[in-house]
């Protein structure tokens, strides 16, 4: 008969090894001899030992899910008129439906009869932080919605509204009214979220109500491409659709975290999900309550990743590229007022070290407007501290750009030639951009499998400026004795430094 071995870390040594041995033992491992005799003095001592011990019980997270459960809702949202024109089945957080259910559904819509559904209805979760009916979600689940229900554990329904929503970090603060004195839970301290922490999740998958699982901490600051300011944890607590906007406890019963996404080919559980760190939600939820919407800091740059050609092309350590690598500053910014420049790689703001590209908005993003930032800068190869006072981040997205018969040249399987105002027209090349424009690639060269491509600007080699097709190409066969270049290159008004590796005399670039 196999044996399950549950081991809790508290459990002391020698229960521990008891439970090990009775495994052991009742896997048939510590059978008697012929005679009745235990197989050894010391097995017969260790079995004896068992005997007299009383069972070893595992904790419980009963409990700790008593205490918190009544706090979690179920949330039901009638989605509007465009959310509806969704294809069906894919409707966020709604219960997939049936092949005959899509079928039917496409049967009629063909004929230019009703749907089988007069609404289509969106599921999620959620949780009360304050008795007077404050309630957190994702704002995935509400931010489509004409009609909000929450559902509490007693199966009570209180219609909500949204006091605010921000869909950078997917979060959502919904308020219902009642005279009744709601039970709530408190935020936990996520930065203390270690990996290996036990974690539980609750609750509305698929529509199941109060459902509790629990898991692992398995990862921290896990961008996963949703938004400026992904920082999730990942948690292998089985969550689905309709856990969305749920909380994640830790065993203390705070909530460390929101769950917010899954990763899963099929749609179901495969034990990847992501939660929004409860101290990035308590900062955001503090100023949806407070105003109605979030105010972030601003700086006015445009960033990139560092890869290992780009790091050896600026002097840094390629086996270690930290920072972040300035692609354009937006003008009058408080980025160009502190004289940061094109170029830079940022490698601290606030005293707080920029690892990687998405550090750097999360650190700006939380400061607060007109707050003076320290700013560490590489720099030609030296450091150089610089400060700026933040702004407040506009409501619409500021574009940093670059500042500004045809001459033609190749290099390196490049064509490139100057910008007329024929080739401008041509590729949308917009009027403050200035540099030489790619005309065609050679299919076996290096930028080709940059994907670099005919229209693109280059404005810089090397951190020079690039201005004309005869010059630029010099440059880049000169960069064939180096071994790499470091090439600005701009597309469509947006700016990017890309770092092409050369092969040492032979003149044909490689991607880095």
């Amino acid at each position: 008969m196999p044996v399950d071995l549950h081991l809790d870390r508290a459990m002391p040594r020698g229960a521990l090894r008891a439970l090990l041995i009775a495994g052991i033992a009742a896997l048939g491992l510590l059978a008697p001899t012929a005679g009745g005799a235990q197989t050894g003095g010391s097995d017969q001592n260790l079995t004896a030992q068992i005997r007299k011990e009383a069972p070893i019980a595992l904790p419980s997270l009963a409990p700790l899910v008593q205490r918190v459960l009544p706090a979690v809702v179920n949330i039901s949202s009638q989605l509007s008129e465009a959310a509806q024109s969704d294809p069906p089945g894919e409707t966020e957080e709604g219960n997939p439906s049936s092949p005959l259910d899509q079928f039917m559904r496409k049967f009629f819509e063909n004929r230019g009869m009703p749907q089988l559904h007069e609404h289509v209805m969106a599921l999620g979760s959620g949780f009360i932080i304050d008795p007077a009916g404050y309630i957190v979600t994702n704002n995935h689940v509400v931010g489509n919605a004409d009609k909000i229900t929450v559902i509490l554990q007693d199966n009570t329904r209180h219609p909500a509204k949204i006091i605010g929503r921000d869909d950078k970090t997917d979060l959502a603060l919904l308020k219902i009214d009642t005279k009744e004195k709601l039970p709530f839970v408190s935020w936990g301290n996520s930065d203390e979220a270690k990996v290996g922490d036990w974690v539980v999740a609750v609750g509305n998958p698929f529509g199941l109500g109060g459902t509790v699982t629990a898991g692992i901490i398995s990862a921290l600051g896990r961008d996963i491409n949703e938004g400026p300011y992904d920082d999730f944890i990942q948690i292998d607590a089985p969550i689905n659709r309709g856990n969305s906007g749920g909380p994640t406890f830790d065993l203390s019963g705070q909530v460390i975290g929101i769950n917010t996404a899954i990763y899963s080919p099929s749609g179901g559980s495969v034990g990847i999900g992501f939660a929004v760190p409860s101290n990035t939600a308590k900062y955001v939820i503090g100023q949806l309550r407070e105003k109605g919407r979030v105010t972030r800091g601003w700086l006015g740059v445009a960033i990139q990743g560092i890869t290992p050609t780009i790091a050896r092309s600026l002097g840094l350590n390629p086996d270690q590229p930290d920072g972040a690598l300035v692609a354009a500053v937006t003008p009058h910014s408080p980025a160009e007022k502190a004289g940061i420049k094109q170029g830079d790689v940022i490698v601290s703001a606030g005293g707080h070290p920029v690892k990687s590209v998405h550090d750097l908005p999360r650190l700006v993003a939380a400061t607060p407007p007109g707050r003076a930032l320290a700013v560490r800068v590489l720099r030609d190869r030296k450091e150089v501290t610089l400060e700026a006072t933040v702004a407040q981040m506009p409501a619409a997205a500021q574009v940093a750009s670059v500042p500004g018969g045809a001459e033609e040249a190749t290099s390196l399987g490049l064509s490139l030639s100057s910008i007329t105002p024929e080739l401008r027209r041509k590729f949308s090349i917009p009027k403050d951009v200035e540099g030489v424009v790619v005309t065609h690639i050679a299919d076996n060269s290096g930028a080709a499998a940059l994907g670099i491509q005919p229209g693109d600007v280059i404005s810089s080699i090397d951190q020079e400026p690039a201005r004309t097709p005869l010059q630029a190409a010099k440059k880049l066969q000169a960069a064939a004795t180096k071994g790499s270049v470091l090439l600005l290159v701009n597309r469509h008004g947006q700016s990017q430094f890309v770092g092409l590796s050369v092969s040492p005399g032979t003149g044909s670039g490689k991607p880095g």
